[in-house]
């Protein structure tokens, strides 16, 4: 232990502890921007800069450790000079559209200059000029906005293994961006959205698809049907000041009916078809022991992770669809002939945690006779902003429930949302297929928790499986190198693109690094969604009636001609970089 003193107070710490963290244990806050724990701790900005007794200069607290008998300032009048100079710089080279960018009111940089008093800009020499990278369709990044802190370098290097994006040039010129300065469009990024979730800023956010929602909702002769993921409702409510990990479910439904959809459904209930058609393709495989380990499909960031940089495994990919487009195609066939509604007529609004799934919406596999399965795909921050747009306070509303008949879903599609759930959900269904018993064993402890990598060995019927469940795509790059190796010997295989699961999906809330250093968001947020599947009556998805009812009408059997046409998919060799090299 190191015993030092912080602003006269006395303070002990282990020995390796860097000052910011030694401050943190004794109340005093510390500034910071460029700081994210454990992902870029690298002390760029200098914003968390404090003197220390016996040194000349300023010491950079995110990363000079303590020292036995240290005396440290933090706010003496040097130092706090120094912050409002490093603040005047970067905002003199940073645009000034607060009043219309997305991230306004949730800005660091701008929680830092309205904390430091900064009301004029005494730099205002010349200004870096970028053109804004808007061409694919997930992310817009805007460098007018970055103040090269290179959280997002990180995120996207350190955590996802990926290195689309880095620091190019030097000097002025110095800039983030990606192999030729081109498109995030043309490169190795697979849209997880990460990026922007380390962004303290505007200079990356999602491309905003609300204004098409708002002209079909003012449509009379368009249905507009919105659906919404599971872990959406564990997280809306942060936009509205509720705590991390409300489940707002039944506010997010009235919410939904006041912007004027016609019909609110549940994600869940596609989340339910997905594990009826994953578990049976996985039984298939595993007794004929066929393209094992199967290898889950619906995070599209995974799946395009997979086809840049291991196009030969694509045979281990589960052909099933993930649960919104499945549950687009129900809607635009099923649903449309039973409520005699022509499918054009029909425009379907997912409400998705993910960025990607902007992606994969137009994907040209996920078309049905030139109408593609879901129509737009919005984020969690952007169904906010529509309800913000529409003066409705969120926080005051009564509950509703999703309407019928496609609205019942089970706690299995609820936990897909988490790291291990969709394994989890699939092995509940499967180990009855296998046995022909209705099993009272449900939870599989062993995929659950907040583990990047979680192996386990699970016997169903009478055999050993082995499965692994991985979030982030550096750990689904370690697992597939196992795979190609032959180091494992996996049965069943699930990955997800977001460390955590979709509940730290791209779209979802963005919390500062203060919060996400002080505060375990995806544990959170992932017993929200667990609760709901304790809670729900029927925890197996084979078991949703509503599921069943469309079988027998419609889809016949799991693995049908029509299920395979509707349900299924195909996955193609893509390149890195679609540009010449």
């Amino acid at each position: 232990m190191v015993n030092l003193t912080i602003d006269n107070q006395k303070v002990t710490v282990p020995e390796g502890t860097t000052i910011l963290n030694a401050a943190k244990t004794v109340g005093i806050d510390i500034p910071t921007l460029c700081y994210l724990k454990e992902i870029n701790e690298v002390g760029d900005c200098r914003m968390c800069i404090v003197e220390v007794e016996g040194r000349k200069g300023f010491a950079t607290s995110c990363i000079q450790t303590v020292e036995e008998g240290m005396v440290v300032h933090t706010h003496t009048p040097n130092v706090l000079e120094a912050r409002h100079v490093i603040l005047d710089l970067i905002i003199s080279n940073h645009a000034k559209d607060c009043l219309t960018c997305t991230r306004s009111g949730n800005c660091e940089l701008q929680a830092l200059a309205t904390k430091f008093n900064v009301l004029s800009v005494e730099f205002p020499g010349e200004m870096s000029k970028h053109k804004v990278d808007d061409l694919s369709p997930s992310i817009v990044r805007d460098f007018n906005k970055c103040i090269l802190c290179r959280r997002c370098v990180a995120a996207c290097k350190n955590v996802q293994k990926i290195g689309a994006i880095d620091c190019i040039n030097r000097g002025f010129e110095s800039c983030i961006s990606t192999v030729g300065d081109h498109s995030l469009n043309d490169v190795n990024c697979t849209f997880c959205g990460q990026c922007i979730e380390a962004c303290p800023t505007g200079a990356l956010h999602e491309k905003e698809t609300i204004n098409d929602v708002w002209v079909k909702l003012k449509d009379p002769d368009t249905i507009v049907i919105v659906q919404t993921a599971p872990a959406v409702r564990v997280a809306l409510g942060e936009e509205f000041g509720m705590p991390i990990g409300t489940n707002v479910a039944g506010k997010m439904v009235t919410a939904l009916k006041r912007l004027g959809f016609d019909k609110v459904f549940d994600t869940n209930t596609g989340a339910d078809f997905t594990i009826v058609e994953e578990a049976n393709e996985f039984v298939e495989r595993f007794k004929n022991n066929d393209n094992l380990p199967m290898i889950t499909s619906c995070s599209p960031g995974w799946v395009k992770f997979i086809e840049m940089n291991y196009p030969d495994l694509l045979p281990h990919l589960s052909s099933c669809k993930s649960p919104h487009e499945m549950f687009g195609a129900v809607i635009k066939t099923y649903y449309a002939k039973k409520e005699n509604i022509a499918p054009s007529k029909i425009y379907m609004v997912s409400v998705m945690p993910c960025i990607a799934k902007k992606f994969e919406r137009q994907r040209p596999e996920m078309k049905e006779e030139d109408l593609y399965d879901v129509d737009n795909v919005i984020t969690t921050r952007e169904l906010a902003r529509m309800l913000k747009q529409a003066n409705i306070e969120f926080e005051k509303l009564e509950d509703s429930e999703f309407d019928s008949p496609m609205g019942e879903a089970t706690g299995a599609g609820a936990i897909f949302g988490v790291t291990g759930g969709v394994m989890e959900a699939a092995l509940r269904t499967a180990q009855d297929t296998l046995t022909g018993e209705d099993l009272p064993k449900i939870d599989f402890e062993q995929v659950r928790g907040t583990e990047g990598i979680k192996r386990a060995n699970i016997e169903i019927a009478g055999k050993e499986i082995s499965v692994v469940a991985a979030s982030g795509l550096a750990n689904a790059r370690e697992i597939l190198e196992e795979i190609k190796s032959g180091k494992a010997n996996y049965q069943f295989v699930e990955i997800m693109a977001c460390p955590g699961g979709c509940i730290m999906g791209g779209g979802q809330p963005i919390k500062s690094s203060k919060i996400q250093a002080e505060v375990d968001v995806k544990k959170l947020r992932g017993q929200a969604l667990y609760s709901i599947d304790e809670k729900s009556k029927i925890r197996k998805s084979h078991e949703n009636p509503v599921v069943r009812k469309i079988y027998e009408e419609y889809l016949e059997y799991p693995g049908s001609e029509i299920a395979e046409k509707l349900l299924h998919t195909t996955y193609t060799k893509r390149e890195k970089y679609n540009i010449p090299m």
